[in-house]
């Protein structure tokens, strides 16, 4: 296997913020009276949790320092997207239909490979792990397929790693962007990924280490589906029985979003509402 040096938060931090910074959209139009209310939300939050635990100058200083480090280590997306955009999604998912949601993270990367319905994601000529095919439909909410919809794809490798994110994995390992058939149908090989732990070198992990929690996500594989008319859905897909299924750091797992497998193989049938 191709060597794999072990990834840190440098060099996860630094690629998670140059890709949002490239893919967020400019200028979003927030009132300044959207501002006001949740911005001070948000302080009465911290002034109450202050005063509720007696927080003292020495702790306030701490907490200062370290919303540096994470700032420039570059994590603060790696931060946000482990321990807030759950709710944000929770949130937005009140008024949807369909397949349930789940959080983007920091390790998408847009413009992958075009793939057929039946395909195999790319990988190294050697690359490790079991076998895994992943199969299903794209149908809308009256159950009548969606032919074209996309499903872009991407999962951790069998240690754990992402790439783009780690050094020493070739560009679009693991990735792709899947067209479904006439019937809606896709079916893809690719490996079992692992679960893995969020960089614990940088300012998020000595937070998680200071607070005594672990630092690991379960076994999963990200997508978004999109079809033409209809509300893309990014997901995550959990593997039943799976190590920290029960207990991830990001706590993102959904029942509704947890696989059953069937030896090698898994499925799921993807739903999507009118845009």
């Amino acid at each position: 296997m191709t060597a794999v040096h072990s990834p840190t938060a440098a060099d996860s931090g630094a690629s998670a913020s140059a890709n949002f910074r490239s893919t967020a959209r400019e200028g979003l139009a927030v009132s300044p009276e959207r501002v006001s209310t949740v911005v001070t939300a948000v302080l009465h939050a911290v002034h109450s949790a202050i005063r509720e635990h007696d927080v003292t100058y020495l702790e306030f200083q701490a907490a200062k320092r370290w919303l540096m480090d994470l700032g420039e280590g570059g994590e603060w997306p790696l931060f946000l997207d482990v321990f807030v955009e759950h709710v944000v999604e929770e949130v937005a998912a009140r008024t949807q239909d369909g397949t349930k949601g789940s959080i983007l993270g920091p390790y998408y990367l847009p413009d992958q490979v075009s793939l057929p319905s039946v395909c195999t994601l790319p990988r190294r000529p050697d690359e490790q792990g079991d076998p895994l095919t992943f199969s299903g439909r794209v149908t809308d909410l009256a159950g009548r397929p969606l032919a074209g919809a996309e499903l872009d794809i991407w999962h951790a490798d069998a240690e754990g790693y992402y790439s783009g994110f780690a050094p020493g994995i070739p560009a679009g390992n693991l990735r792709g962007v899947v067209t479904t058939d006439a019937g809606g149908r896709f079916e893809i090989t690719t490996v079992q990924p692992a679960p893995y732990q969020i960089p614990t070198d940088g300012p998020t992990g000595r937070l998680i280490d200071a607070a005594g929690w672990h630092p690991w996500r379960p076994a999963h594989l990200h997508l978004v589906v999109r079809a033409p008319g209809h509300r893309p859905i990014t997901t995550q897909l959990y593997f039943a029985g799976g190590e920290y299924v029960d207990s991830d750091v990001a706590e993102a797992v959904k029942p509704e979003l947890v696989l059953t497998p069937s030896g090698q193989r898994v499925s799921y049938d993807f739903v999507l509402e009118p845009a």
